[in-house]
Protein backbone atom coordinates (compact mmCIF):
# COMPACT_ATOMS: atom_id res chain seq x y z
CA UNK A 1 0.00 0.00 0.00
CA UNK A 2 1.32 2.96 -0.70
CA UNK A 3 1.01 6.55 1.50
CA UNK A 4 -1.45 7.90 -0.53
CA UNK A 5 -3.73 5.00 -0.08
CA UNK A 6 -3.40 5.48 4.00
CA UNK A 7 -4.32 8.96 3.93
CA UNK A 8 -7.98 10.09 4.61
CA UNK A 9 -9.54 13.27 5.10
CA UNK A 10 -11.86 14.43 8.36
CA UNK A 11 -14.72 13.71 6.72
CA UNK A 12 -13.81 10.31 5.81
CA UNK A 13 -13.63 10.62 2.13
CA UNK A 14 -10.51 9.01 -0.50
CA UNK A 15 -8.24 11.94 -1.39
CA UNK A 16 -7.79 9.68 -4.71
CA UNK A 17 -12.08 9.58 -5.00
CA UNK A 18 -12.12 13.62 -3.66
CA UNK A 19 -9.34 14.24 -6.33
CA UNK A 20 -11.72 12.56 -9.40
CA UNK A 21 -14.24 15.08 -8.17
CA UNK A 22 -16.39 12.46 -6.99
CA UNK A 23 -17.94 13.60 -3.44
CA UNK A 24 -20.93 12.29 -1.80
CA UNK A 25 -24.24 13.93 -2.22
CA UNK A 26 -25.83 12.84 0.89
CA UNK A 27 -29.52 13.58 1.12
CA UNK A 28 -30.52 12.39 4.70
CA UNK A 29 -32.11 9.10 2.97
CA UNK A 30 -30.04 6.20 4.39
CA UNK A 31 -30.45 3.97 1.35
CA UNK A 32 -29.16 7.00 -1.33
CA UNK A 33 -26.36 8.10 1.12
CA UNK A 34 -24.56 4.54 2.03
CA UNK A 35 -24.28 4.22 -1.69
CA UNK A 36 -23.16 7.46 -2.20
CA UNK A 37 -20.26 7.03 0.33
CA UNK A 38 -19.31 3.73 -0.70
CA UNK A 39 -18.75 4.97 -3.92
CA UNK A 40 -16.94 8.11 -3.10
CA UNK A 41 -14.78 5.87 -1.06
CA UNK A 42 -14.06 4.07 -4.15
CA UNK A 43 -16.10 0.75 -2.94
CA UNK A 44 -18.77 -0.71 -5.52
CA UNK A 45 -22.12 -0.76 -3.70
CA UNK A 46 -22.97 -4.56 -3.49
CA UNK A 47 -26.06 -5.65 -2.15
CA UNK A 48 -24.61 -6.79 1.07
CA UNK A 49 -22.22 -3.81 1.87
CA UNK A 50 -25.45 -1.59 0.91
CA UNK A 51 -27.48 -3.36 3.62
CA UNK A 52 -24.98 -3.72 6.20
CA UNK A 53 -23.77 0.28 5.78
CA UNK A 54 -27.67 0.89 5.88
CA UNK A 55 -27.78 -0.42 9.08
CA UNK A 56 -24.46 1.05 9.96
CA UNK A 57 -24.90 4.73 9.40
CA UNK A 58 -29.12 4.51 9.39
CA UNK A 59 -29.07 5.35 12.86
CA UNK A 60 -26.86 7.85 13.95
CA UNK A 61 -23.23 7.92 15.42
CA UNK A 62 -22.62 4.35 16.82
CA UNK A 63 -20.29 1.79 18.35
CA UNK A 64 -20.64 -1.67 16.90
CA UNK A 65 -18.84 -5.08 17.36
CA UNK A 66 -18.99 -6.98 14.12
CA UNK A 67 -20.76 -9.50 16.45
CA UNK A 68 -23.78 -6.78 17.20
CA UNK A 69 -23.85 -6.14 13.16
CA UNK A 70 -24.00 -9.62 12.67
CA UNK A 71 -27.02 -9.84 15.48
CA UNK A 72 -28.64 -6.53 13.69
CA UNK A 73 -28.19 -7.95 10.35
CA UNK A 74 -29.81 -11.13 11.20
CA UNK A 75 -32.80 -9.96 13.01
CA UNK A 76 -33.12 -7.61 9.75
CA UNK A 77 -33.29 -10.85 7.67
CA UNK A 78 -29.81 -9.91 5.64
CA UNK A 79 -28.46 -12.79 4.55
CA UNK A 80 -24.77 -12.21 5.60
CA UNK A 81 -22.09 -14.64 7.09
CA UNK A 82 -20.47 -13.20 10.06
CA UNK A 83 -16.68 -13.77 8.06
CA UNK A 84 -18.58 -11.23 5.64
CA UNK A 85 -19.48 -9.15 8.21
CA UNK A 86 -16.15 -8.66 9.45
CA UNK A 87 -14.79 -8.44 5.69
CA UNK A 88 -17.06 -5.57 5.16
CA UNK A 89 -15.70 -3.64 8.59
CA UNK A 90 -12.64 -4.07 7.73
CA UNK A 91 -13.38 -2.67 3.90
CA UNK A 92 -15.03 0.42 4.99
CA UNK A 93 -12.51 0.72 7.84
CA UNK A 94 -9.84 1.01 5.21
CA UNK A 95 -11.74 2.92 2.89
CA UNK A 96 -12.29 5.71 6.10
CA UNK A 97 -16.05 5.19 6.71
CA UNK A 98 -15.48 3.42 9.92
CA UNK A 99 -12.92 4.27 13.06
CA UNK A 100 -11.61 0.94 14.46
CA UNK A 101 -11.23 1.29 18.22
CA UNK A 102 -9.62 -1.60 20.51
CA UNK A 103 -10.51 -1.86 23.83
CA UNK A 104 -8.40 -4.73 24.93
CA UNK A 105 -6.95 -7.95 23.10
CA UNK A 106 -10.15 -9.49 22.62
CA UNK A 107 -12.84 -6.53 21.97
CA UNK A 108 -12.86 -4.41 18.93
CA UNK A 109 -15.49 -1.80 18.19
CA UNK A 110 -16.27 0.14 14.63
CA UNK A 111 -17.38 3.59 15.25
CA UNK A 112 -19.48 5.21 12.61
CA UNK A 113 -17.79 8.99 13.83
CA UNK A 114 -14.48 9.00 11.99
CA UNK A 115 -13.74 12.57 13.32
CA UNK A 116 -10.97 12.92 15.78
CA UNK A 117 -12.39 11.96 19.61
CA UNK A 118 -11.82 9.71 22.62
CA UNK A 119 -13.89 7.21 24.13
CA UNK A 120 -14.82 5.91 27.58
CA UNK A 121 -15.45 2.26 28.06
CA UNK A 122 -18.29 1.33 30.26
CA UNK A 123 -16.18 -2.13 31.60
CA UNK A 124 -20.10 -2.75 33.22
CA UNK A 125 -22.10 -2.57 30.19
CA UNK A 126 -19.04 -3.40 27.68
CA UNK A 127 -19.99 -0.17 25.82
CA UNK A 128 -18.10 2.19 24.15
CA UNK A 129 -19.31 5.93 24.55
CA UNK A 130 -17.85 9.25 22.83
CA UNK A 131 -15.68 11.37 25.49
CA UNK A 132 -18.07 14.92 24.58
CA UNK A 133 -15.26 17.17 25.03
CA UNK A 134 -13.74 18.63 21.81
CA UNK A 135 -10.63 20.40 24.22
CA UNK A 136 -9.36 17.09 25.50
CA UNK A 137 -5.39 16.83 24.56
CA UNK A 138 -2.75 14.97 25.82
CA UNK A 139 0.04 17.23 27.26
CA UNK A 140 2.89 15.40 26.20
CA UNK A 141 3.66 13.12 23.33
CA UNK A 142 6.51 10.41 23.54
CA UNK A 143 9.31 10.58 21.27
CA UNK A 144 8.90 8.99 17.75
CA UNK A 145 11.29 6.28 16.91
CA UNK A 146 13.42 7.39 13.41
CA UNK A 147 11.79 6.43 10.51
CA UNK A 148 8.34 7.03 11.80
CA UNK A 149 5.36 9.13 12.41
CA UNK A 150 2.30 8.95 14.41
CA UNK A 151 -0.69 8.16 12.55
CA UNK A 152 -3.08 8.60 14.87
CA UNK A 153 -3.83 8.68 19.06
CA UNK A 154 -6.84 6.69 20.49
CA UNK A 155 -7.44 7.01 24.03
CA UNK A 156 -10.08 5.03 25.67
CA UNK A 157 -10.37 5.61 29.40
CA UNK A 158 -12.32 2.41 30.87
CA UNK A 159 -14.97 3.36 33.60
CA UNK A 160 -16.35 1.01 35.89
CA UNK A 161 -18.94 1.33 38.82
CA UNK A 162 -17.86 2.25 41.90
CA UNK A 163 -17.96 -0.43 44.43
Amino acid sequence: MNDQASLQTDDGIDPAARAAGHQPALTGCPWHDVNEMLQAAGLRPTRQRMALGWLLFGKGARHLTAEMLYEEATLAKVPVSLATVYNTLNQLTDAGLLRQVSVDGTKTYFDTNVTAHHHFYLENNHELVDIPDPHLVLSKMPDVPEGYEIARVDMVVRLRKKR
